[in-house]
């Protein structure tokens, strides 16, 4: 098949592509390297079933593909926040172009959404209809609501023109190719670890996320896309939950050294728990589940880590 990767040089849609051209697909690979980079892709460069062109989601675009993955949107805080309008912009319009391009072509079309939707649940663990507890105006709502706005406009143009979708909600991935100036709390700890520094935990380090390995994660991806029993939302993430403190401890146990572990405020709308219900993933994606431990995860993605910082 001949398919679409928006956001193809990010840390994900990098993955997909290896994956993808793995399995023969031709792929065209997009992205405006706000967050992606040319050195994510830069191996596939050159391979006659890939073809790298700089566009923004934002703007219109037109290809004759088969099938159209969604990846395009910076993930983190210091990321997202850095441009709030134009994250919205990214997820809503991106969300509608993509959309556009299914619609005309009849091509099927998987949105990256996020475990964001649910805001700081009241639920837990969080299943797929779990409706959220969200701020739709504070400081990291240009992400969540983006992303919400997406997953509408997604089951409207299913329900009012046939548009075959699939919906995925991302909960924390880690790996290599993230980017180590990218604020989420993996790469944050094996940063600081690695240069020396003190390991900075938000609050008093009891809140709690789960981890999931990239490649879990991107086994999801294309299981999702190519099953016709569901087309979502889905959860796609590790049940496995973790304290800040218990991910603390494994990076410095990991990485050794003499940094140490110190407190800061909670920052605004930091959810306090965040763990994925998998049932339907289990259910619909052939039994899929995360196969990859933190520990071992953690491996790879310092050692990837030294060769950057």
């Amino acid at each position: 098949m001949r398919i679409l990767i928006t956001g193809g040089a990010g840390f994900l849609g990098s993955h997909l592509s290896d994956k993808l051209i793995n399995q023969g697909h031709e792929i065209i690979c997009m992205d405006n390297f706000f967050t992606g980079r040319k050195e994510n892709v830069a191996h596939l460069v050159g391979n006659p079933k890939f073809e790298l062109v700089r566009h923004d989601v934002i703007d219109p675009f037109k290809f004759e593909v088969d099938q159209i993955y969604n990846l395009a949107c910076p993930a983190s805080p210091p990321h997202y926040q850095y441009n709030p309008i134009k994250t919205t912009k990214t997820s809503v319009m991106g969300a509608i172009n993509c959309l556009g391009l299914a619609k005309r072509t009849k091509a099927r079309v998987f949105q990256a959404s996020t475990s964001e939707v649910y805001g700081d649940p009241t639920v837990h663990p969080q299943p797929e209809s779990y409706w959220g507890n969200v701020n739709p105006i504070g400081r990291r709502s240009c992400y969540d609501e983006g992303k919400r706005c997406a997953e509408t406009l997604f089951f409207d143009y299913h329900r009012e023109n046939k548009v075959d979708i699939r919906i995925v909600r991302i909960f924390n991935t880690y790996g290599p190719r993230m980017n180590p100036d990218d604020g989420r709390v993996v790469s944050n700890f094996i940063v600081q670890a690695l240069r020396g520094q003190d390991i900075t935990v938000y609050g008093d380090g009891q809140q709690t996320r789960s981890f999931c390995y990239v490649d879990d994660l991107i086994e999801g991806f294309v299981r999702l896309m190519n099953q016709t029993e569901t087309v979502g939302p889905v959860n796609i993430g590790n049940p496995g939950e973790f304290t800040m403190l218990q991910l603390a401890e494994l990076v410095l146990k990991q990485i050794g050294g003499k940094s140490k572990i110190i407190h800061k405020e909670l920052p605004a709308d930091d959810p306090k728990q965040r763990r994925p219900d998998i049932s339907l993933a289990k259910k619909y994606l052939g039994g899929w589940e995360p196969k990859v431990p933190l520990e071992e995860g953690l491996k790879h993605t310092i050692a990837y880590f030294k060769t950057q910082v």
